[in-house]
């Protein structure tokens, strides 16, 4: 800030069906002096464990919970219709909470705010949180996936795309977290002094492998083993399922070998069986306290999605050292330099992926070299980083908006 000085304690709110990254937000904003109240679904006793003060938290419990049922509901036309109640009733629980009081700042997140929007008795400056690219831009994505793939895959709803769109209209701002997701806020007619970007962080510590672990994978590399390549998140088609299981079709099974962590949705279970059976480790959900583990043995990270607002492995692989091999329909752009601590292709690009990888088996100094140096350099940001930098807008747009009024 100007002068050095801190601003003063500005009053936040954050508002998210869910968890995502609100509750580092939440925690790491409160640190920083400011006056933070939380609104969510889940128990204050399951978000204290996050390092958020009980007494800052809002919980709608009964939501959470009724949420989680709704998402076993069998029949899709039950699902949606679920969707819809819910995420109203989330709003309005949340515009009754938030009139109690003036905040400077009410930080929302899409799906989830179209009645804190709307209201005239919420005050404050109103930043919308899009976790993923435009709603539009996504749902061709996945429709365009889904085509051909010649199978139903989880999409957002017409319900859905047309409530975020009166979202987006009724915000101040809209925070993304990305330089791609901001690009096609831009390309559907956004203007861009309405956009905010803020890239996420990671907890470096927790996917740090010491230097035996870095040590190990070099020997492993230049010893020309099978590569270990990683991949985390769910199995399904938005997260390139389909790329993979021709990816592991065209590069030789006894010189690269895929382990993939993640839940396995309903849609990809017969591509999941195909990976499986040509040699390809599909693990299902794995504790975190153990998915550093599976950072710390792999050579290379694969992030192949076709549409990520950001994609928080990305921080996870840099934090654990890992050459990323990754589409440009995510964060991957802003944290890959091309061929120097990773690679990036245009997403679907099958064949792009399997150049990489074979360059990898190929140049094994060069491979070694560069996992040293992603080790050595490869630290992702701080939540606390993330913190202030959100922190620095939300000054500059109470600020400029008291500038404007005088």
């Amino acid at each position: 800030m100007a002068g050095g000085r801190p601003p003063r304690s500005l009053q936040i709110a954050i508002v998210a069906h869910g968890r995502f990254h609100a509750f580092d937000l939440a925690r790491e904003l409160i640190a920083r002096g400011h006056d933070v109240t939380l609104l969510t679904n889940y128990p204050r006793w399951a978000v204290t464990r996050f390092g958020v003060p009980a007494s800052s938290v809002k919980s709608f419990v009964a939501h959470g919970a009724v949420t989680r049922l709704a998402g076993r509901l069998p029949s899709v036309a039950r699902r949606l219709s679920a969707e819809r109640r819910l995420h109203r009733m989330f709003g309005r629980w949340a515009e009754r909470v938030l009139r109690q009081r003036r905040w400077d700042i009410v930080h929302c997140w899409s799906g989830a705010s179209e009645e804190i929007l709307l209201s005239k008795r919420v005050v404050g400056h109103t930043v919308l949180m899009r976790g993923s690219s435009h709603i539009a831009v996504q749902a061709r994505l996945l429709a365009d996936e889904a085509r051909q793939a010649g199978v139903a895959i989880d999409r957002p709803s017409p319900w859905m795309v047309a409530r975020e769109m009166r979202e987006y209209a009724q915000a101040e701002r809209i925070l993304v977290l990305s330089t791609f997701a901001r690009q096609t806020f831009i390309d559907e007619g956004t203007s861009d002094d309405r956009l905010m970007v803020l890239p996420l962080g990671a907890d470096a510590s927790a996917f740090r492998p010491g230097p035996d672990a870095a040590a190990g994978r070099a020997r492993r590399i230049l010893a020309r083993e099978p590569l270990r390549v990683l991949l985390c998140g769910a199995v399904s088609f938005r997260k390139g399922v389909r790329h993979v299981a021709r990816l592991v079709s065209e590069v030789d099974a006894t010189r690269v070998q895929f382990t993939w962590v993640g839940a396995v949705l309903p849609e990809a279970a017969a591509l999941a069986a195909q990976l499986r059976s040509r040699g390809v480790r599909v693990m299902g959900h794995v504790p975190q306290q153990r998915l550093s583990a599976l950072y710390a043995e792999a050579d290379v990270f694969l992030f192949p999605t076709i549409e990520d607002g950001y994609g928080m492995v990305l921080a996870q692989a840099q934090a654990a050292g890992l050459p990323a091999l990754a589409t440009t329909h995510s964060a991957a752009p802003d944290v890959i330099r091309h061929g120097d601590n990773g690679w990036l292709v245009e997403s679907g690009d099958v064949q792009g992926m399997v150049d990489v990888l074979n360059w990898c088996d190929r140049e094994r100094a060069s491979l070694a070299a560069m996992a040293a140096r992603v080790y050595r350099d490869g630290w992702p940001r701080s939540w606390s980083t993330v913190a202030a930098d959100f922190e620095s807008m939300a000054v500059a747009l109470r600020d400029g908006a008291a500038g404007d009024r005088a």
